[in-house]
């Protein structure tokens, strides 16, 4: 039993006395306070009843909650063809096959019975079968165009909405977006016209009350409130920015309404940051803003055409800005230049700081992809660079942004020839000359699992830049380095690793010969 239950239990009279002697006491508290105030002020305390202070909330959201919610849908998604997981190849064993000694008459003989096919080790491969599943959605016009996240409907063979009353819908997708991860379906039946919302036209303020309406669960037509915790968030999904608020979203409330007390949403809820899975009280929700200017072309093309330089940036931080000689640490810094793309066509580098494009000054690296996004295909923009102390504009006509299909097989270009592999011994791993924007360094092919260099965390496509502070062009650097530390009577050697866009150095022991 919990410590603080027998306490929980006590009298209730005993309770009701504390909880009134604590009240009294704080009133008596304030008192005290309120003696101190000059006169004025106690008046206009006094005063403030038959004054309506803006934004205050209402002792019920009910009426807000009646209007709205009639707009909300519950999203069923069928994704077609999905396999049922399977097992070890062969005919897989009956739970029954464990038990030979099992009496006929044993209680365990009905349950081995009853298990659905799968489990009875029933021979023959497994049927594809469809997987369900859920999500929220609003509707934002008479005739039934409903917003919801692309990632809810993303795969779907057939999709259906329903309303509370659980009449479901036939619904057809319009266009979806992944960048923004905003869908629009249609509902194919619009004999009746529908209760719909609209997006609002103004920034909430941090602080200000939210619903959300969603099915989280399937536990359609739920609401919580909340307020707006932040804006401006960024949570690593592109470079737009989401609103943060603290109203309970679960999931299945994906692409849900988040409402202002006027009735209008002003976010889609999109995820949640939580350890567990549940709500912890922090959601992310598409700012209106964005998601109706989304919705706008997807209504009238069944796509979003964005604007595309072809370069991977990175932030400038201090000391990237001090050895460029910035005075702050603005702008982005080219870090790969897409072969092909409109930059390389200009004549952008890598290693250029992008400063401004048009005269506006860029902040970062999702400041610039915000920027140029912002620009239609085939327009022409002026990108003011930093290049070798000596700053200069160059004209780019922007392109088409890919599909992530497309920009894969853009930045993959034609397959290189799988390079030599070297065999290093005493560190316990493999290297190979490094290409594109590996060149600098050597690349880590194959890494012994029972090494050191497995245990600090060297995989398999990681490039080593370093190697005793001297720079690594090709295996034989690698080579080298080793010797050195050998011949020094050193038990490790010191690596500079690069693993993805991190940077960092690795002490490698090494073998014994």
């Amino acid at each position: 039993m919990h410590p603080t239950l027998p306490y929980a239990g006590a009298s209730r009279t005993k309770t009701r006395r504390l909880v009134c002697a604590s009240a009294i006491a704080g009133l008596a508290l304030a008192g005290v306070v309120g003696l101190g105030l000059p006169q004025s002020a106690v008046h206009a305390q006094r005063s403030d009843t038959t004054v309506q202070m803006p934004g205050r909330a209402p002792l019920s959201f009910a009426d807000i909650v009646e209007r709205v919610k009639p707009a909300v849908v519950s999203i069923h998604v069928t994704n077609g063809g999905a396999k049922v997981a399977q097992g070890p190849k062969g005919t897989p064993k009956s739970p029954r096959d464990f038990l030979p000694d099992l009496p006929d008459d044993h209680p365990l003989n009905e349950f081995f019975k009853n298990l659905p096919k799968e489990w009875r080790g029933q021979p023959g491969p497994s049927q594809p079968r469809p997987s369900l599943a859920q999500g929220s959605g609003f509707v934002i016009s008479a005739d039934g165009f409903v917003v919801t996240n692309n990632h809810v409907i993303d795969g779907a063979s057939k999709i259906q909405v329903s309303f509370d009353k659980d009449n479901k819908y036939e619904a057809e997708l319009i266009g979806a977006d992944q960048r923004t991860d905003i869908a629009l379906l249609k509902i194919k039946d619009s004999s009746t016209p529908f209760t719909f919302v609209k997006f609002s036209d103004k920034t909430p303020r941090i602080g200000d009350w939210v619903l959300a309406i969603g099915n989280p669960f399937g536990l359609g037509g739920s609401v919580t409130a909340g307020i707006v915790s932040a804006q401006g968030r960024d949570i690593g999904s592109g470079p737009y920015d989401y609103m943060q608020i603290d109203a309970a979203v679960n999931r299945g409330n994906s692409g849900g309404p988040t409402f202002n007390l006027e009735g209008e949403v002003v976010g889609v809820n999109t995820a949640i940051y939580s350890p567990s899975g549940g709500n912890v009280g922090i959601a992310f929700a598409i700012p209106s803003k964005t998601a109706a200017e989304v919705v706008t072309q997807l209504k009238s093309g069944g796509s979003v055409n964005r604007g595309w330089l072809g370069v991977k940036i990175q932030n400038i931080d201090e000391d990237t800005a001090a050895s460029l000689g910035l005075g702050e640490p603005k702008g982005a810094l080219v870090s790969e230049v897409t072969a092909g793309g409109p930059a390389a066509d200009a004549g952008l580098r890598n290693g250029d700081a992008i400063l401004s494009v048009n005269g506006n000054k860029v902040a970062d690296s999702r400041d610039l992809a915000r920027q140029i996004a912002g620009y239609a295909p085939n327009a022409r923009v002026e990108v003011s660079i930093l290049r070798g102390q000596k700053e200069q504009t160059i004209g780019v006509k922007l392109g088409k942004f890919p599909s992530g299909k497309e920009l894969a097989k853009v930045e993959s270009g034609k397959p290189a020839p799988e390079p030599q592999a070297t065999e290093m011994d005493q560190l316990g791993l493999s290297v190979a000359p490094g290409s594109g924007p590996d060149k600098d360094g050597v690349v880590v092919t194959n890494v012994d699992n029972a090494s050191d260099a497995a245990q600090k965390g060297i995989k398999s496509g990681d490039v080593i830049l370093e190697i005793g502070a001297l720079a690594v062009k090709n295996p034989e650097d690698v080579a080298n380095g080793v010797k050195e530390a050998a011949k020094l009577g050193r038990k490790a050697v010191l690596m500079r690793i690069k693993s993805g866009s991190e940077t960092r150095f690795v002490a490698v022991q090494l073998k014994k010969s």
